[in-house]
């Protein structure tokens, strides 16, 4: 049996008194691709914040490999954010985005070395942008900012990725350039868990799932959970998005048997 990368038990965030998610329980074992689905508002960023121990814990905690969450898991935990939430113009070339993320390794009183910056140049090159590595980050598509982040969190070399929407308003080419990029990770035994919102992919690009609606809805292997079923918990019976999803519920698996789910997800 696997050891377990990620281990959440009870967990509770609020914000100002107001809990944003409650009684989150699951497990994730190390070398797969975890997706974490639900509707927008329903805390998946936010707990993703909470596993990098970004936001306050109210209750429940959290362990990584076996260990509590701490600020300096650089080695242990690469983040790829929303690019939502980045300055875009701050002036910076796309080398030392890239760099950044070997700063965890040298300290931040120590200046990348030759061997970094090949490093980075090899991040770069293995999502095929190194010809940008010049070019100041505010210059380039949206596309080409998201392969930059991840090329970031390449860098840092660690043994667990947590990516915020990272297909979000890319191009095609990109999405591959990204999936492939995932499924090398998880070939060479790492952890990846990633926040997804295309329902009709989910299948095909993750092992296992998260269902998540302020509470954790079911959580398994891809073709036990991503069932109609699960989705009408999560999403509140939404026919649009569950007409979205049919095929790929169709194709996944052909029964609602041995679910996972939350003791109180349908109540």
């Amino acid at each position: 049996m696997k050891s377990p990368a990620i281990e959440v038990h009870d967990l509770t965030v609020a914000y100002r008194a107001k809990p944003v998610l409650w009684d989150i329980d699951f497990s994730i074992p190390e070398g797969e691709m975890v997706g974490i689905v639900g509707p927008n508002g329903a805390g998946k960023s936010t707990l993703m914040k909470a596993i990098l121990g970004l936001v306050p814990i109210s209750s429940g905690w959290v362990q990584i490999r076996g260990e509590p969450i701490s600020k300096d898991r650089s080695s242990t935990l690469g983040y790829v954010p929303q690019r939502e939430s980045v300055d875009w113009d701050f002036p910076v070339t796309v080398l030392d985005v890239v760099l950044m993320g070997t700063y965890g390794r040298l300290g931040w009183f120590r200046r990348p070395r030759k061997a970094e910056r090949e490093w980075a140049q090899d991040c770069l090159e293995g999502l095929g942008i190194s010809d940008l590595a010049s070019r100041q980050i505010s210059e380039l598509s949206g596309g080409q900012q998201q392969r930059v982040f991840l090329a970031r969190a390449l860098a840092q070399d660690s043994e667990i990725y947590l990516m915020d929407e990272p297909f979000a308003g890319v191009d095609a080419a990109t999405e591959e350039a990204i999936v492939a990029l995932l499924k090398k990770l998880r070939a060479r035994g790492r952890t990846v868990m990633v926040i997804h919102h295309d329902l009709q992919t989910v299948e095909n690009y993750f092992d296992r799932v998260l269902l998540i609606n302020l509470r954790l809805v079911a959580a398994g292997p891809t073709r036990e959970v991503f069932t109609r079923e699960n989705l009408l918990f999560t999403y509140g019976g939404r026919l649009t998005v569950l007409d979205e999803a049919a095929e790929a519920v169709r194709l996944a698996h052909g029964n609602a048997g041995n679910l996972k789910r939350h003791p109180d997800a349908g109540s």
